[in-house]
């Protein structure tokens, strides 16, 4: 319960997205610093990019792996199998991305504390410092 009371269903007058076109956002916090919401969604630049996109979000190990990932298929492969096995593992990249990046958030001390329902990271921040306007003066500092 927030301020104005709970947070109004899906579909309702108050909330006029349908669920089912509502995303998912993970809240993580960590004490005095800013929360980090991510998405729960298949990420095309991951699966286009996954190193790269690791390190542009502090995923150093993860960037890591997936570049030894990539480098040994490129390396152990030739040909239609290293073409199919590029896809694949950028599908798998895709799909797990946003994980990666939850497991490095762990492992710098953030804690898992919220699941927000929004249409956009704009809408699920707003949701989430209208129950906990604490953290919205938190963000500010």
């Amino acid at each position: 319960m927030g301020p104005r009371g709970p947070l109004p269903p899906c579909g309702s007058r108050a909330e006029p997205w349908p669920c089912f076109l509502m995303k998912t956002w993970t809240v993580h916090l960590r004490p005095a610093t800013a929360p980090v919401l991510i998405p729960e969604a298949f990420s095309l630049p991951a699966a286009l990019f996954a190193p790269v996109w690791l390190l542009v979000y502090g995923a150093w190990v993860s960037a890591a792996f997936a570049l030894g990932a990539e480098v040994a298929v490129a390396a152990a492969t030739g040909g239609a199998l290293r073409i199919v096995l590029a896809l694949a593992l950028g599908w798998l990249f895709g799909l797990i991305g946003q994980d990666l990046r939850r497991w490095s958030l762990a492992q710098r001390g953030f804690v898992l504390a919220h699941v927000v329902a929004a249409q956009s990271g704009d809408a699920a921040a707003a949701r989430l410092f209208d129950q906990r306007p604490e953290l919205a003066r938190e963000a500010a500092a």
